[in-house]
């Protein structure tokens, strides 16, 4: 019962609909969810009846907050594991969304983030709004970006994947879609009858309807100052060319870089470099998980949300408390193999 209440499920008019119906917590993804939309997708694949899937948030504040933390926190503090169940079968869902048979068409309206992304932008039609704020905010809890987000960053133009994941910046529709995280802008106003279009339409002709001149790129503008900060190695180097490029913008992401935590932020960029460098979206997968099973481990994971969701005092300890306090063998253990309890997934012919 509880997976009819959390997500939505609904064939109709050739459609298959899928509704994360957490409103209140801005339907923020657990583990009944994610088995829910898994076994929808499954059945419809060989159903003649629908041509097309269609995901969308309940409420007005956004599709998808991301995994559901407060849970994964109390995991992660009693010392259980039951979030790797989670991740396990979340990671496989999002290798299935970006690999799907038939048209996945993901409505990015509103919030949209860490685990959010992960269930709409491996999607092949993704849609955002001028209400659109998508975001892997990862870093400032302690964690690192997953859900095959560190593919989706490292693909973005330049280092501007790099300057996101390390500062948590939040992006617009005209951000999302220069990005790579979308394809097209359409009003939401216009959100429902497009959704309708669909039914009576090809989706190709209901985008071509429907679809806008992506608004302009805040973030593509700055590039040139984000390539030469971020081409380096070490997220060190990459504080150091931000606080003396003499650009206000730069040097303001170098503090908001200072206040994520050091280890998170070194086991990312090692991560995003690692991805770029993928054959696909499952290797990345395999990796992502071997490093979010250490960082359940992680005192960084626990402190930072209970500093910014559970206390809310918005001061993290983290430990080590500097990037010159995190040695490479720190950051070399995020990625240990793990033996039998590898996501073990391989690699597709197609995907985003």
């Amino acid at each position: 019962m509880s997976d009819e209440l959390e997500v939505l499920i609904e064939k109709r008019d050739g459609l298959g609909l899928i509704t994360l119906n957490r409103p209140k917590a801005i339907n923020a993804l657990n583990h009944s969810m994610v088995k829910a939309m898994a076994k929808a997708l499954e059945e419809w694949k060989s159903d003649d009846d629908v041509k097309a899937v269609v995901l969308t948030g309940a409420g007005e504040r956004g599709l998808c907050a991301g995994g559901d933390i407060v849970s994964i926190y109390h995991d992660a503090k009693d010392g259980k594991t039951g979030s790797l169940d989670f991740w396990r079968e979340e990671y496989i869902l999002n290798s299935e969304i970006a690999n799907y048979p038939k048209p996945y068409v993901a409505i990015m309206d509103g919030i949209v983030m860490g685990g959010g992304v992960g269930v709409s932008a491996h999607g092949d039609i993704r849609i955002v709004t001028e209400r659109s704020m998508i975001g892997m905010p990862e870093t400032g809890i302690g964690f690192i970006p997953d859900v095959g987000g560190t593919y989706l960053l490292s693909r973005a133009p330049g280092e501007l994947g790099t300057h996101i994941a390390l500062t948590t910046a939040r992006l617009s529709a005209g951000d999302a879609i220069a990005a790579g995280f979308a394809d097209h802008f359409i009003p939401s106003e216009n959100i429902e009858t497009f959704i309708a279009a669909l039914a009576s339409s090809s989706v190709a002709d209901a985008v071509a309807q429907y679809a806008e001149p992506a608004p302009v790129s805040e973030l593509l503008a700055q590039q040139s100052w984000i390539d030469a900060a971020y081409s380096a190695d070490d997220v060190s180097t990459i504080v150091d060319r931000l606080r003396s490029s003499g650009i206000p913008e730069a040097e303001k992401a170098a503090e908001q870089i200072l206040g994520k935590s050091p280890i998170a932020l070194s086991v990312t960029l090692r991560s995003l470099r690692h991805a770029k460098e993928a054959a696909g979206l499952e290797e990345v997968l395999n990796e992502e998980f071997r490093v979010s099973t250490a960082a359940l481990a992680s005192h960084d994971l626990v402190e930072g949300i209970r500093a910014q969701v559970v206390e809310k005092d918005r001061n993290p300890k983290w430990s080590p408390a500097t990037l010159d306090e995190v040695t490479a063998e720190s950051v070399d253990a995020y990625f240990a193999p793990l033996g039998d309890n590898e996501l073990g997934l391989t690699p597709q012919p197609q995907g985003n």
